[in-house]
C-alpha cells in the first residue's frame, strides 16, 4: 500500500475533514441525533410527578365565569368547579404556573392578569396550602418581567412566593416523548403536592394558539427554541409528562393577533372571562374558540385529544357558565 508523503498541503487537508467532522458530530448532538429522542440525551432522569386528582361524576370539566373583576370571576369560576377546597388540602405545597415570559404590561395581554394570579394564591392560601410557589422561566429578563407584569407585586400581597429561575434551578428530566426524552426542568416542580396552570389567552404565530399546554414550556430551561422545529409535538410531549390539578384560564384580556410578545393594545380586545377545568384539552379548545379557531385546526390540541389527555368535544358542549357579581 501506497502512502502519500505527509506534504504541508495534505496535512491541512487531513485537518480540514477532522474539523468538518467534529464539526457535523457537535451539530447533530446539540440537535439530539445522537440521543434518545430527536431532543433528549442518553441519560435518565426523575420523571414528573402527576400532579392530578380523580373526576367528580356529574361535575362539568370546564366552567366559564363572566364578569368584570378578575378576581371575582377566579373565585366564581372555581366555585362552580367545587371550590378549591377540592384540589388543595391543609399542608400542601402548590406550584402556581403563570404564562409571564414578556416584558409587557398588564394591559398588553402578553402576560397573565396578575390578579388572576394573585386571587388562584390566595384561594389555596384560605384552603390551608403551607406555602403556595408562583414559578416561571421568562423569555425576557426575569426580573424586569416579574416587575412589569404586576405579577411580583401581585404574588407578595397575596402571599405567595415568586420563584425566578437560577443557575441551580433546573433538574435533568425523563419526559419519554416523541421528540422529547429528556429535557431540564424546573426542580421547584418536584417539592410540589399540586400544580396549577394558569395561562393567558393569546394569537401564537408558529403554533396558532398558547393556552394551558403551551404554557409549559415555562416550566423548562435550556435552548427552548430548538422545539419550534416540532412545536406542536413537543409541547404535547410536556403536557403528557405535566400533568395539573387544575387549570385557570385568564381570558379577561385576549391578544387576538401578533402573538405571543404583542405590544400593541389594538391587537387586545377585553373579553372578562376567567375559565377554570380539570381537562386541559376543553381548556385549550375553548380557548381556541375565543380567538375565532377551530380546535381542529390547532395541531396540539387534536394531537393532545389523540394521546388522551382529554376531550375538545368537552370545550364545546359540557362547558358551565357563571355570572361572576362583585
Amino acid at each position: 500500500m501506497n502512502t502519500p508523503k505527509p506534504t504541508r498541503r495534505l496535512v491541512l487537508t487531513r485537518l480540514g475533514q477532522a474539523g468538518a467532522v467534529l464539526g457535523a458530530s457537535g451539530t447533530l448532538a446539540a440537535l439530539g441525533v445522537f440521543s434518545h429522542g430527536r431532543f433528549g440525551r442518553q441519560k435518565d432522569g426523575r420523571r414528573v410527578p402527576d400532579h392530578r386528582l380523580p373526576d367528580e361524576p356529574g361535575r362539568s370539566p370546564l366552567v366559564v365565569a363572566r364578569g368584570a373583576d378578575p378576581a371575582t370571576m377566579v373565585k366564581a369560576a372555581l366555585g362552580s368547579l367545587g371550590g378549591i377546597g377540592r384540589f388543595v388540602k391543609r399542608g400542601e405545597t402548590v406550584l402556581v404556573k403563570p404564562n409571564m415570559a414578556w416584558d409587557r404590561s398588564p394591559e398588553q395581554g402578553a402576560d397573565t392578569h396578575p390578579e388572576v394570579v394573585a386571587e388562584v394564591v390566595r384561594q389555596c392560601r384560605a384552603a390551608g396550602a403551607a406555602r403556595v410557589i408562583v414559578a416561571e422561566n421568562p423569555v425576557h429578563d426575569a426580573a424586569r418581567v416579574a416587575r412589569r407584569s404586576g405579577i411580583a407585586a401581585a404574588v407578595a400581597a397575596a402571599g405567595g412566593d415568586l420563584v425566578l429561575p437560577g443557575g441551580s434551578a433546573f433538574e435533568w428530566t425523563t419526559i419519554g416523548g416523541s421528540a422529547l426524552e429528556g429535557w431540564d426542568v424546573l426542580s421547584v416542580l418536584f417539592r410540589a403536592d399540586r400544580l396549577i396552570n394558569v395561562p393567558v389567552v393569546k394569537h401564537h404565530s408558529l403554533s396558532l394558539l398558547t393556552c394551558g399546554i403551551k404554557n409549559h414550556m415555562g416550566l423548562i430551561g435550556g435552548s427552548r427554541g430548538r422545539l419550534h422545529q416540532e412545536i406542536h409535538t413537543s409541547i404535547v410531549d410536556l403536557a403528557s409528562a405535566f400533568r395539573p390539578t387544575l387549570t385557570v384560564v385568564d381570558a379577561t384580556r385576549v391578544m387576538l393577533r401578533n402573538g405571543p410578545t404583542g405590544g400593541r393594545l389594538e391587537d387586545v380586545a377585553a373579553m372578562n372571562m376567567v375559565a377554570a377545568g380539570t381537562d386541559p384539552v376543553a381548556c385549550d379548545a375553548w380557548a381556541a374558540r375565543q380567538l375565532g379557531l377551530d380546535p381542529r385546526d390547532v395541531a396540539h390540541v387534536v394531537q393532545a385529544e389523540g394521546r388522551g389527555l382529554g376531550s375538545v368535544a368537552t370545550g364545546a358542549g359540557a362547558v358551565e357558565e357563571v355570572v361572576a357579581n362583585a
